[in-house]
Formats: C-alpha cells, structure tokens, sequence
C-alpha cells in the first residue's frame, strides 16, 4: 500500500473511530502470531510450549530455527493439500538454480579450455627439471623444536643422518614406510605427491630446491624435526606431474577469465556492505526477499535476497553461515565480490548459450521430486492420503496442518525422526505458496519460554526437600566460629 493510501485508510478509520470499535481489533491482530505458512499459523504460546517440550535453551536463535522448520513442514503440507507434486519444470528451475549453475560453470570453463592455446605436453619435464611444480618422498624423524629436549634432538639427528647414509633410490620407500613419523605420507613411501612452491615450510623447500631430480638429502631441520627428502626422477614423476599440472594451468586459465570480469564489473560495495552480510548469515529466511543492495557492479545489483540465495547453496559441512558472522570486515567484502563474479559467469554463460541437455535435466527432476516424496512420506502428508481424508482443499489445508503439528509435537519430543525439507525444496515452496516469520513474534515467545522455565525452576525448588543440615543463620544452625586469632609476624633476619 502507498504512503497516499496509507493515509487515507487511517483518515477514515480515524474519523470512524466513535462508531466502529473494530479498530483496536484490527490494530491489535495477529499481535501473537509467530508465523504464518499457507492459511496456517504459529502462536507465540505455540512456539513457546514447542521450546518447552524440548527442553531447549530460551534464546532466539533456537525459537527462529524451530520457527523455520515448522514453516517449511506448513508449506509443504500447503502443496499436498493442492494435490500438488511439485513436479513442474518452474518448480525445479527455481529450487535447482544453484546445482543448474554449477552445471554451466562447468561447462563454460570446458568450453573456455577447449578455446585456449593446448598446453604442449612436451615442455613438462622442462617444467619439473626448473621447479616450476615440486614432487618428492621424505622421511621425518619428528624433533620438534621448542617441544624436545637438547638430548633428543641430537639424538634424532643422528638417526637422521644414519638413515640417510643408508638411502637410496632402491630403498626409500621401505625406509620411508619403516621409521617416517609423517602419517600423511608413511604409508605411502614417504610420497608428498606434486605441490607448488610456497605449500611447505622454507625449510623444507629449501633443501628440496638444492637437489637435482634422483638425488637425495641429508638430514634437513624444520620446526617438525629432521627430513631425509629425495627429489624423484622425471620418470617417476612424470604421471603424476603432468595430471597435476595440466590441472593448474587450467584453473589458472579460470582464475584469469573470472579476475577480468571481477575488474570489468567494476564493483562497489555499499558503506554497511559487511554488517548486512553478518545479519543475513544470522538469519538467512528474514532476507529471502530484501531488496536491500549490498554491492553494484556493471550488470550485476548485488541485494540482500541474492547474497542470502547464493549463502543458502552452500553445503551444511561447509559452515560458511557460522565462518561469515566471525570473519573480519575485509573478508566479507571478497565473499560479496565473489557472488558478483559469480552472477557474471553466469551470465556469460547464458550469452554463450551454455545450457544443460536432457541428462542433466532428467537428473535435476529425479532428485527434486525425490526430496519432494521423500519430505511427503516423512512427514505423514502424501497428497493422495489427504484427498483421501478431505473432499476439499481447505478440509484437506486442515488435515495436513494438524499432522504437522502433531508431527511436530513428536520431533520435539524425540518420539520422530527429523525430516529434512532440502534448500531446493524450500525455495521452490517459498516461492509458491505465503509464509513469513515475525521477529516481534519470535521475541515474544522467547520471553514467554524464559518465564515459563523460571516458573518451573521456581516451584522444582519450592519442592525440594530440605536439607537435615541446617543452612547457617537457620534456627538450629551452630553460631559461625569466632575467627582464628591472627597470626604473629615472623621475626626478622638480622
């Protein structure tokens, strides 16, 4: 509604006022309303008997994560009370984007590759023999120093300088498999496999670089201790040389094309870029659809709703939610830049008519209506069980809202099984049907949860029986004793 029209309704409604005793009604609506999904809602006294029977912790990031999940359940209760199988290409464009992206990506850097100048295989051992990437075996006998003792350095010195004496090409690996103390590479040999220059300690470089291929060191010290290392042959290399740094030019390439697009855009980041970032990664749903701006570039708006989109495709394990609310202002800045260079791959991408072919496709829908089903059976919400219950789509919205919140009731118990309603599926709901969650609600609940477990600790304590040993000061108590006289000063030395 319009600032206009806004005040027009509260003109009238003003005027109306000794006539209509409906205004505190309207004014005061919903006032303990948490959440809504669909036609369905969340009370603030819901929420927080929710918390309650699940013995959880009265904070708000614990009502929000309920909250959500409670959204999510509603909704999809919503589409199977709609007969609706989510099966739709508009349902799965809009919850597969992101795996629908990768897809492109990956495409647009083959098809960038497949354009570039090929890298000539002969000039590998060129690269090997100059150093350009390192391969070698080691044997650490670990001394770590600040850690062992003068004896125990010296004495694995010796045993260093014993085993090198004893190295060779011919027995190295056995060696390496007999006294290494790295685990990472023990069993293997000693094999650290091939790595740029820059990944190991100076040390350890170092002593590598001062080696021709085939030959092998003698003890060399780092903080872990003393490295018996052999530079291998290009013939022992070269296998996994070639593979490794094939590998590197082409993300090189990669990383080339995207830092030009990152410098073409050029991108701005709005002054309270980082603060907006940490909210959105601390509430992520309350952003879906800010259109906030956090950065402009050439091409690209950067909102709110786009950052919270592009955060929601990260994996779980990978935390970045959590990593981002602790990360200094800088690094939020590179993440903000980050999804810029991203939207403008994609773009690129679509401008080379990169697009997925009927494989792709067909693997996108079996796993879209895989979770969808799976969510459905999960939650006791099959839309054919409903139609079967109700003869129309409001009965059959009532149906599938109890059940949810029964199954609720029992998730929190821990009488169920958590059912996961996957990011694409969420989006794909959220985009579909109305929900929406009140942080004034949320507040209110985790009030009324904190009062309601001071309730409880207050009558659990009332209840306890009292102790046989009288507290002091209480009838019956002994009098505290009379302090101890003080000690005299020590004399002094003269």
């Amino acid at each position: 509604m319009s600032r206009i029209r806004f005040r027009a309704a509260a003109l009238v409604a003003t005027l109306a006022l000794s006539a209509c005793s409906g205004l505190k009604d309207a004014l005061t609506a919903h006032v303990d309303t948490v959440a809504r999904a669909g036609g369905q809602e969340l009370t603030v006294q819901q929420l927080a008997k929710m918390m309650g029977d699940a013995k959880a912790p009265a904070r708000k990031d614990v009502a929000l994560a309920i909250a959500n999940i409670w959204v999510n359940y509603q909704l999809l209760g919503e589409a199977a009370a709609h007969g609706d199988s989510m099966a739709s290409q508009a349902d799965i464009d809009e919850g597969m984007w992101a795996q629908v992206a990768q897809i492109k990506l990956k495409k647009l850097f083959a098809a960038l590759q497949k354009a570039s100048p090929a890298i000539d295989s002969a000039s590998y051992q060129k690269h090997y023999d100059a150093g350009d990437m390192l391969a070698a075996r080691h044997i650490l006998i670990a001394a770590k120093k600040g850690v062992a003792k003068p004896a125990e350095m010296d004495a694995a010195k010796k045993q260093a300088e014993s085993i090198a004496k004893q190295a060779n090409a011919g027995n190295f690996a056995a060696l390496a498999k007999k006294y290494s103390a790295d685990p990472g590479s023990k069993d293997n040999g000693g094999d650290l496999g091939v790595f740029q220059k820059g990944q190991m300690v100076p040390e350890f470089q170092a002593g590598l670089l001062a080696l021709k291929p085939g030959e092998i060191s003698g003890p060399v010290q780092s903080d872990f201790g003393y490295h018996i290392i052999m530079r291998e042959t290009w013939p022992e290399a070269r296998d996994k040389f070639s593979k490794a740094f094939t590998a590197v030019a082409q993300q090189s390439a990669e990383s080339t094309y995207s830092t030009n697009l990152e410098k073409s855009a050029k991108i701005t980041l709005k002054p309270d870029a980082a603060k907006t970032v940490r909210s959105i990664a601390a509430d992520l749903d309350t952003y879906r659809n800010d259109n906030t701006e956090v950065a402009s570039a050439t091409g690209v708006d950067m909102t709110a709703a786009k950052v919270a989109k592009w955060m929601a495709a990260y994996p779980p394990q990978t935390q970045i939610r959590e990593k981002l609310q602790q990360l200094p202002d800088s690094v939020m800045g590179l993440f903000v830049k980050q999804l810029i260079t991203n939207e403008l791959m994609l773009k690129a991408a679509d401008s080379a008519k990169v697009g997925l072919d009927s494989a792709d496709k067909a693997n996108l829908h079996q796993v879209f209506v895989s979770s969808v089903w799976n969510a459905y059976n999960g939650l006791g919400i099959v839309p054919a069980s409903l139609a079967d219950s109700g003869k129309t789509v409001s009965a059959r919205e009532k149906i599938a809202g109890a059940r949810v919140d029964k199954f609720m009731e029992s998730l929190l118990a821990n009488k169920a099984q958590f059912v996961d309603v996957a990011e694409p599926v969420s989006l794909a709901l959220h985009k579909k049907f109305e929900a929406r969650v009140m942080p004034a609600g949320i507040d209110r609940a985790v009030t009324a949860a904190q009062k309601a477990v001071a309730k409880t600790d207050s009558a659990n304590a009332k209840n306890m029986p009292q102790s046989a040993v009288p507290a002091p000061g209480a009838p019956g108590a002994p009098a505290p004793a009379a302090p101890a006289p003080a000690a005299p000063p020590a004399a002094k030395k003269p």
